[in-house]
C-alpha cells in the first residue's frame, strides 16, 4: 500500500441540540422556524404533507450546528508495524458535548501535522465541528482555524472533492461511491438519518460510534481506491 501516514481520516455524527423542538428556547424556536420556512421555500422537495415541527426538528436541526450538536467524532489513521500497514480507529463521544470535543483537541495536539481526510468533509464534518468548539468557547487549533486560507493553503482532501473531478453538479454519496469501487458499505445497520432516533429513543450510543467508525474505514478504503491501492482487510483494523 502506498504511503498513507499522514493522513488523518474523520468522520461526524451529530443530533439535535434538543430531544424536542419543544424543549428549545422560545427565540431559539421562533429562529430554527425561520429557518425551516427557508428551507421550504428553497428545498421544497424536502419536505412532505405529513410533516409537522416536531417530525422536521428531529430530521433537519441536527444538520445546522447552530441548532444542532456533536456526540461522535471518529478518527483513523494507517500505520506500518513489522513490515504491515495497520488502520487504527479511535472514537471521541458521548452526551457531554464540549468534552469530547477537548479530547478530540489533546488528541490533535499530539498527532502533529496531519492530513484531513473525509467524505464532504470541507462543506460538513470541518465547519460544524469548528462551529461547535467556537459555540462551546474551545479556541480553534491551527489546522482547523482555515478563514482566509487560500484553497492550497488547507490540508484538506474531500473523497466527495476527489470524485468530481471539477463537476460541481451533483452531489455523490458515500454509499454509492462504496457500492461502485466494492467496497463494504457503512451502512449496513443505520444511515445519518437514523442516527438522531436512535440516540435520543434507543439510548444506543455504541450503536452509533460503530457507525461512525464504519463510515470513517469506508473513506480510508475509497481514498486507497482512488490511488491505486489495494484497500486495507478487517484483519488489519484496530479499535482504540
Amino acid at each position: 500500500m502506498a504511503d498513507f501516514t499522514n493522513i488523518l481520516f474523520i468522520d461526524i455524527e451529530t443530533v439535535p441540540a434538543e430531544k424536542s423542538v419543544e424543549e428549545l428556547s422560545a427565540e431559539l424556536r421562533s429562529l430554527w422556524n425561520d429557518k425551516v420556512r427557508i428551507m421550504q421555500s428553497r428545498m421544497p422537495d424536502r419536505f412532505n404533507e405529513e410533516d409537522n415541527e416536531e417530525s422536521i426538528y428531529r430530521r433537519e436541526a441536527g444538520i445546522f450546528a447552530e441548532f444542532g450538536r456533536i456526540v461522535c467524532i471518529s478518527v483513523g489513521f494507517f500505520y506500518r508495524k513489522d513490515n504491515q500497514e495497520f488502520f487504527r480507529e479511535k472514537s471521541f463521544y458521548g452526551s457531554n458535548e464540549k468534552q469530547l470535543l477537548a479530547e478530540f483537541l489533546e488528541m490533535l495536539s499530539k498527532v502533529g501535522n496531519k492530513v484531513f481526510c473525509g467524505h464532504n468533509i470541507k462543506e460538513f464534518d470541518v465547519p460544524y465541528i469548528c462551529r461547535r468548539m467556537l459555540i462551546n468557547g474551545l479556541e480553534l487549533p491551527a489546522c482547523l482555524n482555515i478563514a482566509g486560507r487560500k484553497s492550497w493553503e488547507i490540508n484538506m482532501l474531500d473523497t466527495l472533492d476527489l470524485w468530481r473531478f471539477g463537476d460541481y453538479k451533483n452531489y455523490t454519496s458515500l454509499k454509492l461511491l462504496t457500492a461502485i469501487f466494492g467496497i463494504p458499505t457503512p451502512k449496513d445497520d443505520i444511515d445519518g438519518s437514523q442516527v438522531a432516533n436512535v440516540y435520543y429513543e434507543d439510548g444506543d450510543l455504541s450503536r452509533i460510534v460503530s457507525y461512525c467508525e464504519k463510515d470513517v474505514l469506508a473513506t480510508a478504503r475509497l481514498y486507497a481506491r482512488y490511488k491505486g491501492a489495494t484497500p486495507i482487510d478487517d484483519e488489519f483494523v484496530e479499535h482504540a
